[in-house]
């Protein structure tokens, strides 16, 4: 009994105990804390009104200027020249277009080169204003919900 029990303590006392020991107190001190802060931004969004979120989204958005939708390509595509050298080694001409839909149909926009960066940034102005509005649409409906069961509750 005594070789295993100083085996017990051996093997307590090595570095890669301590190590795993320590590796499995910062995972269980990680989870508490995701768990505590989840819990928490869930009981904040339970008592979110309507125009708490119409003032987050207001804020949220306000940065996002301008907002595009559609999408950015480079092409490369022949002119109407005829014994164009450029059209006839196959190289042809480059150019970026905007691609975008409006009345339900597909249009497109040519992009000057000097304009590439600032419409990119339009682009991705416009995927991050779509993001907050899919936030915003559980949110907004469900402050909708309680402020309806809040008035209901009063008249009652």
């Amino acid at each position: 009994m005594t070789g295993a029990t100083s085996f017990c303590r051996e093997t307590q006392n090595s570095a890669e105990n301590r190590e795993v020991i320590q590796v499995f107190a910062l995972v269980f001190c990680l989870t508490r804390m995701c768990a505590i802060l989840h819990t928490d931004g869930m009981k904040e969004a339970r008592f979110e009104s309507s125009s708490d979120v119409v003032r987050w989204l207001q804020s949220e958005a306000a940065g996002l200027w301008p907002a595009l939708l559609g999408s950015l390509s480079f092409r490369r595509s022949p002119c109407v020249r005829e014994n164009c050298p450029a059209c006839m080694s196959g190289e042809q001409h480059p150019s970026y277009v905007l691609y975008g839909r409006q009345k339900g149909r597909r249009i497109a926009v040519y992009v000057p080169e000097e304009l590439v960066a600032e419409v990119r940034r339009g682009l991705d102005n416009g995927r991050a204003l779509q993001e907050l509005l899919q936030q915003a649409a559980p949110r907004y409906v469900k402050a909708l919900k309680r402020e309806r069961a809040k008035s209901k509750n009063k008249k009652s």
